[in-house]
């Protein structure tokens, strides 16, 4: 990532939208089982470590859910993708080893059924940021190293972006 605001894809902003809500709701329902009682009542050990448990939950929710707000926030100020180099919200044209090309976009968040979806945090995602077209790539797959070429670089708004250069 380029160290500055970067910039959130529709679908990761949804993602991200849909999570925050899940948690925000979590959140409540381990907050309402805490105790308020001030350090009155003394329990037996399996009550204090339960209460401990969800006090630390409870930590690790605040945490997300402050992670989330910070990165919608980001990503409303980032501005559109950059169309010199590929960062999050980038979309690619790629030729790979075996001559077929194809178009990714670059986020944060895969959904399942998005086969253009590359995350920028998968081995073909890392070796894309910071590149610009006309770069070759090599990443790791399972089946050992591989190559791709940068044809074009676009921000995903469907107009192509760069032509090859």
């Amino acid at each position: 990532m380029t160290g500055g605001p970067e910039p959130l894809s529709d679908v990761a902003r949804e993602a991200f939208t849909r999570e925050l809500a899940d948690l925000r709701t979590e959140r409540e329902t381990v907050a309402v089982t805490l105790r308020d009682d001030g350090g009155d009542q003394v329990g037996d050990r399996a009550d204090q470590a339960d209460e401990l448990q969800r006090v630390t939950e409870l930590q690790r929710l605040d945490a997300r859910i402050t992670d989330i707000e910070s990165r919608l926030r980001e990503g409303a100020v980032a501005g559109p993708p950059s169309t010199d180099t590929i960062g999050v919200g980038s979309t690619v044209t790629l030729r790979f080893a075996d001559a077929m090309e194809a178009t990714v976009q670059i986020g944060e968040v895969a959904e399942a059924l998005d086969a253009t979806m590359v995350t920028a945090d998968s081995p073909l995602g890392r070796a894309l940021l910071g590149h610009r077209a006309g770069d070759t790539v090599t990443y790791d797959t399972p089946g050992g190293p591989a190559t791709a070429v940068v044809l074009s670089l676009g921000d995903g708004d469907g107009d192509g972006g760069n032509d090859r250069s």
